[in-house]
């Protein structure tokens, strides 16, 4: 199960397994998304290559515009993913 949802306060948050079959339900979100946000993972369990892509392609977006996403909450694990593939030179993780 995987569950994406826009605060009042603008942070984006993941719930459950973000892989391959949940990337057109996260674009839609993540799509319009038009200046920086801050990602709260703290209930993500799992993300993809699919969701890793996702987030990379509206984070290059954002960058050009001169914003940026900032991620956080991330657990040990989702955080070595990132680390491994390098975005953690892409994103601000916090």
């Amino acid at each position: 199960m995987f569950e994406i949802e826009a605060g009042d306060d603008g942070t984006i948050w993941l719930r459950g397994r973000f892989d391959a079959a949940q990337v057109e339900t996260a674009k839609k979100v993540l799509d319009s998304i038009t200046e920086s946000r801050v990602v709260d993972f703290r209930e993500l369990n799992y993300i993809s290559s699919g969701g890793l892509g996702l987030l990379f392609s509206v984070q290059r977006k954002l960058v050009d515009r001169g914003h940026r996403l900032r991620l956080v909450n991330l657990s040990p694990h989702l955080r070595e993913i990132f680390v491994i593939a390098e975005f953690d030179r892409i994103f601000e993780i916090g």
